[in-house]
């Protein structure tokens, strides 16, 4: 399926007060939305990721999956401030007619949700079945089913929080400073800040994975070896990929819309937002996972009403909700068949 792209007209105002006077989003559609208008899966996706979710969630969304198009109308929307097929930082400004780039007005996880609430209202959706998204996804998928409780009937969060944690802000931070170190990030250039792109990406893919992936994957075959370790050509490679599919200035924004979430931001409290829910919930947490530790999603777990709590052992840490796919699936077979209310669901991996 090819992206499409929605075109909102009138002024999309942010949280900030601050404004953008004219909105694209783009997003994909996979299968049909039945007569009942009850079969939407909504995906909301991560940091760098796209709306193209069939590629880069295989074995989870797709023919033969557990989300397919033959049983299912299948929504992921490209966030606001990346650059696939979204209003972002490289944007033509209509008030000069050049890019925005670092003029682009900062928002939030909340003005990512507004969006996509008008995408849904365009598509015709009133209801979704499942609201499902991991690490930022996640955060936008908590927000959501606070905004409209009767919208969203079923909601998987995975990986996730309900306040980006100071350890998450601190990560963000040193990427924004490599970001910021590389003085062409300034030059307001398409390609500005690529150098500070590959260095953030390596700092970040430290968060993703753990001690004990690098000690496996990274692994030198040889006892000699000075130099050109392995582990170096991997941070290497990793950094330059992201380089040739994304851009500094997306990323540097995007990073502070993951800084910004915090569900109990005008809402009283934490609690008070998560008690707001009504959606059947289930919280998936993976016990290695370094940047969203397991405690979050197991406090979301206690404040959320009508939730199940499981976790995922996983040797890949956080990254591990986008590789472990086959347990996800039996995860989330299991919540469907189970009464949530308060429930620890467990699994055993198979070999």
């Amino acid at each position: 399926m090819s992206i499409e792209t929605y075109k909102y007209t009138q002024t999309f105002k942010l949280e900030s007060g601050e404004q953008l006077q004219q909105l694209e989003i783009g997003f994909h559609t996979y299968g049909r939305l039945n007569k009942a208008k009850d079969n939407v899966i909504w995906i909301c996706h991560a940091l760098t990721a796209n709306s193209d979710v069939f590629d880069w969630w295989k074995g989870f969304v797709g023919t033969g999956s557990i989300f397919n198009p033959e049983e299912h109308f299948i929504v992921c929307a490209n966030i606001l401030g990346s650059p696939y097929g979204t209003s972002n930082p490289l944007s033509i400004d209509p008030a000069t007619g050049q890019p925005y780039f670092q003029s682009f007005p900062q928002f939030t996880i909340r003005d990512i949700v507004n969006a996509h609430r008008l995408l849904a209202d365009e598509l015709g959706i009133g209801q979704i079945h499942i609201l499902i998204g991991g690490s930022l996804g996640g955060q936008q998928a908590i927000e959501w089913g606070i905004m409209e409780p009767e919208r969203i009937k079923n909601l998987i969060l995975i990986a996730t929080n309900a306040r980006h944690s100071p350890w998450g802000v601190a990560f963000n931070e040193s990427q924004r400073l490599a970001l910021t170190a590389d003085p062409t990030f300034y030059d307001n250039t398409i390609d500005g800040g690529q150098k500070g792109l590959k260095a953030a990406r390596t700092i970040a893919l430290l968060s993703y994975r753990t001690y004990k992936t690098y000690g496996i994957t990274q692994q030198e075959d040889e006892d000699t070896k000075t130099d050109n370790f392995k582990a170096s050509t991997y941070q290497d490679y990793q950094g330059q990929k992201l380089v040739n599919r994304f851009n500094a200035h997306s990323y540097w924004y995007l990073t502070k819309t993951m800084d910004s979430h915090n569900v109990g931001r005008n809402r009283h409290s934490v609690e008070k937002a998560l008690s707001l829910i009504k959606a059947r919930t289930l919280v998936i947490g993976i016990t290695s996972d370094v940047l969203f530790p397991i405690e979050e999603q197991q406090y979301l777990f206690r404040h959320i009403p009508k939730s199940a709590f499981a976790q995922l052992d996983s040797f890949y840490g956080h990254d591990g909700f986008l590789i472990e796919t086959e347990f996800l699936t039996n995860i989330i077979t299991s919540f469907f068949k189970t009464d949530v209310k308060g429930k620890i669901i467990e699994l055993q991996r198979t070999a």
